[in-house]
C-alpha cells in the first residue's frame, strides 16, 4: 500500500486528488496538509467526504511528512516547494508537484513571468515533465514530477502530432482557450464571485498569461524549433472543464484524412486521449469528471490552416487525475488504476 500525503488539499486540486485516491486500491492517504484549516476535520471542509474521511487538517510540515509518506503530492501556490525541497527530503519520498516551480527548464524564463525568484535551481533539471503520453518513459522511476498546468496539457496534446510531424509553420500557432472558475483556485477574489462571472464570458491574461512559456517549451521540444506563439485564455460561467482551439498555418498541402491518420497513429495506444470521429468538436460536458482528453482536427484548405481541438476537465486530467496517472507511473502500477472515471452528465 503506497502512503500518501496531500499539501493543500482543501484547494480545489487537492480536493480533487482525495475524491480520486480514496477509490484507488493501492493507496492510503495518511496526510491532509492545509495551512488554513489545521485541526479541522477533513469532512468540515468538503462536505462531500462526510463518512469517507475521517482525518483531520494537519499543517505542511514536509520534513515529518517526508519520513511517513511514500509520496507526496503538493497542489500550493508558486514559489512554495522551491522554497523548501531539497535533495535531502527527495532522497526519503517522491513528490509529484501541482505547482509550476519545477515545469519551466529555463529558469530566467520562469522567474520572469511568474515575478518571483527560484530557490532550488538545482533540482529543475532533475524534475520530469509529467505529461504521461510523451514523456512516459522518463517518468517512471523519478522522484521528482513536474505535473503540467492545465492549459499546457490541453494545448499539447491537440497540437503535438502535428508539431512531431513538422507539418505546421510554429510560428503562426495561435491558441483560442475557454476555462470554468475551478482554474483560478478556490481562494475568494472579487472577480470569481457569481454576480462577476455569471451570464458573461472574459478574456484575462492577454499576452501575459504564464502558462505560455510551458506551452511554448513543449512544443518546442516537440518541433525541435524554438516556438514563440499567442495564447489567450477566457473565463467562462461553468464550474468546470477546457476548450482549446488552435490554428496553425500548413508548410504544405495536406488532406485532413492524412492528419487524421497521423492522430490515431499518435494516440491509438492512449487511453485518456480519445480522437474523436470526423466533423465531431470537443466539447466539455462529454469529458466532465473524467481523465480524458478529446481532440479532433479540421483542415481548412481555402486558408490552409490546420484547426486543432482539444477538451478535458481542468482539475482531473488538468491536476489531480494527471498527478495520480504520473503516481502510477513511478510506482509500476497499471497507468489508468484509480483512474477509470466515466465522465459525468449531465
Amino acid at each position: 500500500m503506497i502512503k500518501v500525503g496531500i499539501i493543500g488539499a482543501t484547494g480545489y486540486a487537492g480536493g480533487e486528488l482525495v475524491r480520486i485516491l480514496l477509490g484507488h486500491p493501492e493507496v492510503k492517504i495518511i496526510w491532509y496538509g492545509s495551512r488554513s484549516y489545521i485541526g479541522e476535520e477533513y469532512a468540515s471542509v468538503y462536505r462531500n467526504m462526510f463518512e469517507l474521511v475521517e482525518g483531520r487538517c494537519l499543517d505542511d510540515n514536509l520534513e515529518e511528512l517526508a519520513q511517513q509518506a511514500d509520496v507526496i503530492f503538493t497542489a500550493t501556490p508558486q514559489g512554495y516547494l522551491a522554497g523548501i525541497l531539497t535533495k535531502e527530503l527527495l532522497a526519503k519520498t517522491k513528490v509529484v508537484d501541482l505547482s509550476a516551480d519545477y515545469r519551466i527548464k529555463d529558469v530566467a524564463t520562469y522567474e520572469q513571468w511568474y515575478g518571483i525568484s527560484h530557490q532550488s535551481m538545482e533540482l529543475i533539471n532533475e524534475a520530469v515533465y509529467g505529461l504521461c503520453e510523451i514523456n512516459r518513459e522518463q517518468i517512471k522511476g523519478a522522484r521528482l514530477i513536474a505535473n503540467p498546468g492545465c492549459y499546457p496539457t490541453c494545448s499539447t496534446l491537440a497540437i503535438y502530432p502535428l508539431a512531431k510531424a513538422g507539418l505546421i509553420e510554429m510560428n503562426t500557432l495561435i491558441i483560442d482557450a475557454k476555462s470554468g472558475t475551478s482554474g483560478a483556485g478556490r481562494g475568494a477574489k472579487v472577480d470569481n464571485l457569481y454576480c462577476e462571472v455569471n451570464e458573461s464570458i472574459k478574456a484575462y491574461g492577454v499576452a501575459s498569461h504564464r502558462h505560455t512559456p510551458e506551452i511554448e517549451e513543449q512544443l518546442s521540444y516537440a518541433s525541435g524549433e524554438a516556438v514563440v506563439l499567442n495564447f489567450t485564455p477566457h473565463l467562462v460561467p461553468m464550474n468546470r472543464g477546457i476548450l482549446i482551439t488552435a490554428y496553425g498555418t500548413l508548410k504544405e498541402k495536406v488532406s485532413e484524412e492524412e492528419i487524421r491518420s497521423l492522430y490515431e497513429e499518435h494516440y491509438q495506444q492512449e487511453k485518456f486521449v480519445r480522437l474523436l470521429p470526423s466533423g465531431q468538436c470537443p466539447e466539455t460536458r462529454w469529458v466532465k469528471g473524467s481523465n480524458y482528453v478529446d481532440v479532433n482536427v479540421k483542415v481548412d484548405s481555402r486558408t490552409n490552416r490546420v484547426i486543432m481541438m482539444g477538451a478535458m476537465d481542468n482539475l482531473v486530467k488538468g491536476a489531480a487525475g494527471q498527478a495520480v496517472q504520473n503516481m502510477n507511473l513511478i510506482f509500476g502500477l497499471p497507468e489508468n488504476m484509480g483512474l477509470d472515471l466515466v465522465p459525468m452528465f449531465p
